[in-house]
């Protein structure tokens, strides 16, 4: 049933509007909220981009790897250029999940605002200033390098200003609007979901040596200790992929899952379901399902994906999808897992990694799957 319905193409399940004013606040209309002709501008433009001891706590240190990964490669800056827009993002982000049960009634809302709600508009004005002024700053170099229709550059946020500018195909035009909300969502995804696999990966590696000792020959193998993973080596990393594929399962990036709503009367397998119904796909209950993943469904068993996702799931792919299914899927899912393995066979090359003593298991789930107090190992150098 998920799949069918995440991956209709005739327009009978559209995204539910079941977001709250924080939500809307963090992707305005982007990429991971809009629908038909805005989402498919859109689309086509993120494709084309994203194709000795020590205590570390790595999901901060991890936090601060992935900001940098996504902001040169979308957007050509720095993590501590983006940094004050990654904060109010995150900020964000803790202020929704805090406020995603709340019940405001109309009227009141209209003559009174919560403190939550004050900082967040406050955050979100902020948001867009800050990206106001990287897209003046890639403007300005444009006009000054004398090469304004390909001066924009090839990563995301120049390929969103082309769109702009683009004042020959009226099909292919953004507005501003929606260039700031694409650069809000690619600032909250680009690092939420990398960080949160990363982090849970490390932490059960450090649990299950055998594994961390197994992806670590694998990587070695490849790539010695010194020599920096390549391309066509990551594609070769069978058990690191199946590691990425395991963590998923048990930590899914998204808790909350998809949520779609009937338009018109629907047929989805045996069930007539009539408009205006909302249908939520909770993933992380589909990545736990005994019937589906067998009696060991809570074991770390990276190998039970070793035949693919089709064997794992006993026939039924569409019971794991920790990035979404079908057109809206999420488009930086390559990206995401490509960036997970050359940071894991980095790390493996160089450090043995086992948990903390003072480690406390505390996944925090609401929007996103994270760990609350941080994943806290200790690095040995190799």
């Amino acid at each position: 049933m998920a799949k069918e319905a995440l991956s209709n193409k005739v327009g009978s399940f559209p995204k539910s509007e079941l977001y709250t004013s924080f939500h809307k606040k963090i992707f305005g209309q982007g990429l991971a909220t809009s629908e038909g002709q805005k989402w498919a501008k859109i689309r086509k433009l993120a494709n084309f981009a994203l194709h000795g001891e020590n205590l570390k706590n790595v999901y901060e240190e991890f936090k601060i790897l992935t900001s940098e990964i996504i902001s040169r490669t979308a957007f050509g800056s720095s993590f501590q250029e983006g940094q004050q827009v990654f904060y109010m993002i995150s900020r964000l982000v803790l202020l929704a999940d805090r406020n995603m049960l709340s019940i405001r009634l109309p009227i009141i809302s209209k003559v009174w605002r919560s403190r939550d709600e004050i900082e967040a508009e406050r955050l979100e004005e902020g948001i867009v200033k800050s990206i106001m002024l990287m897209v003046k700053k890639r403007e300005d170099n444009a006009k000054s390098s004398g090469e304004v229709a390909d001066g924009y550059g090839r990563d995301y946020l120049g390929l969103l200003l082309k769109g702009y500018h683009d004042d020959e195909d009226e099909t292919k035009k953004i507005s501003m609007v929606e260039l700031i909300d694409e650069c809000k969502t690619l600032y909250l995804a680009g690092q939420e979901t990398t960080n949160s696999l990363l982090s849970w990966m490390i932490l059960l590696l450090s649990i299950h040596q055998d594994w961390q000792d197994a992806a670590r020959k694998e990587v070695v193998d490849l790539f010695g200790h010194d020599r920096t993973p390549d391309v066509d080596g990551i594609a070769r990393l069978k058990i690191i992929s199946m590691i990425i594929s395991e963590t998923l399962r048990l930590y899914t990036p998204v808790f909350s899952g998809f949520a779609r709503e009937t338009h018109t009367e629907t047929t989805i397998g045996k069930l007539v379901v009539p408009p205006g119904v909302q249908i939520h796909f909770p993933f992380m209950t589909m990545h736990h399902d005994p019937e589906i993943w067998g009696e060991d469904v809570d074991a770390f068993k990276p190998d039970r994906f070793v035949e693919g996702i089709a064997n794992a799931t006993n026939n039924n792919p569409a019971a794991f999808m920790p990035f979404g299914a079908g057109p809206h899927a999420c488009v930086g899912f390559n990206f995401a897992t490509y960036e997970a393995k050359v940071a894991l066979a980095m790390i493996l090359q160089r450090y043995s990694f086992r948990v903390s003593p003072g480690y406390v298991h505390a996944p925090s789930s609401v929007s996103m799957v994270r760990p609350e107090n941080g994943v806290h190992v200790i690095l040995t150098s190799l």
